[in-house]
């Protein structure tokens, strides 16, 4: 007799390709973005739900459907059904910070079922790191196949991990950069988080760093254009379009726009040149986790956030 398993997926486009592919067994969708906006410690509260759906709101114009929400998560209310959790989740930061978190869910319900990740990333004979609603159907079906059962370590690695990010000082999760565990990609992850703050000479971030390299380096015609291009070409970050969209918007003050496309203006050279230190014009007041990322700047040379002088507290 076939285990009867549940799934959770990182969002609707996978769970509808799960449907597709005729996985018949129960299916959690985990739709959040926890990589950005606060977070508490407590997943399994009110008042974590309470915190998400102001900053949801407030950043992003979502209105999230909180019976919608409570209906999904109930399905982890009837737990003894089940013999087994599939985490489906993806290579990126942004699945990795709801996978982490998704992890400490499970804990503070006191589930103890084994879990196994089902994880995208590199796919033999392809060139780039792909999701898992990127793969074919076989691809899929052998990622499946292939699950990694967590272990006990595994599951507390994601725990500590979750408060660290949860806390005030990030600088806690260099050592997490090193450790071993069956988090393939989570490095990777961890290195990219960090690197979310703004570096101490530029006052941009990897990302905005990225973002502004490619209109140097490319034809843009638009910033629709441009969020084409800094979609495909983030890396380990994972970030969907309303929130690259943001990011894009934020760094109008190096652009000069024209019926003829978008180039760097002057001010845009000197922050690739790291001339000056442009953390204050640009005013990314993103939060992550429990701190804000104004608070912090990264210094290249120490491997480390640095406290900034300027944001007060």
């Amino acid at each position: 007799m076939a285990k009867n398993c549940l799934h959770i997926t990182n969002g609707n486009n996978l769970t509808v390709y799960l449907r597709d592919l005729d996985f018949k067994e129960d299916i959690v969708t985990w739709q959040e973005m926890l990589c950005e906006g606060p977070t508490i410690p407590a997943i399994d509260s009110r008042e974590f739900l309470k915190l998400r759906i102001e900053f949801l709101k407030d950043y992003y114009e979502i209105e999230v459907n909180t019976r919608e929400i409570l209906s999904e998560l109930s399905k982890l209310d009837d737990i003894d059904a089940y013999s087994e959790i599939n985490l489906w989740f993806e290579y990126d930061l942004f699945s990795h910070i709801n996978l982490i978190g998704v992890i400490n869910l499970l804990h503070q319900k006191e589930i103890n079922k084994p879990l196994y990740l089902i994880c995208s990333g590199r796919v033999a004979g392809e060139k780039r790191l792909k999701a898992l609603n990127e793969l074919n159907p076989e691809q899929l079906k052998a990622h499946y196949k292939d699950r990694i059962r967590l272990t006990k370590e595994d599951i507390d690695l994601a725990i500590a991990i979750w408060r660290t990010y949860c806390g005030k000082d990030h600088n806690i999760l260099k050592p997490y950069i090193v450790k071993k565990s069956n988090f393939k990609y989570l490095s990777n992850c961890l290195k990219a988080h960090l690197e979310r703050f703004p570096n101490q000479k530029s006052g941009l971030s990897v990302l905005e760093t990225n973002i502004l390299t490619i209109v140097k380096d490319n034809f843009i015609k638009s910033k629709g254009h441009l969020l084409g291009y800094s979609l495909n070409y983030q890396g380990y970050y994972g970030l969907i379009d309303i929130q690259l969209s943001r990011i894009i918007d934020k760094l109008d003050v190096f652009f000069t726009e024209s019926e003829t496309g978008i180039v760097l203006n002057r001010n845009g050279y000197k922050a690739l040149l790291e001339q000056n230190n442009f953390a204050k014009e640009i005013h990314n007041d993103m939060v992550y986790g429990g701190v804000n990322r104004l608070g912090f700047q990264f210094n290249i040379k120490q491997n480390k956030l640095i406290k900034t002088i300027f944001y007060g507290h």
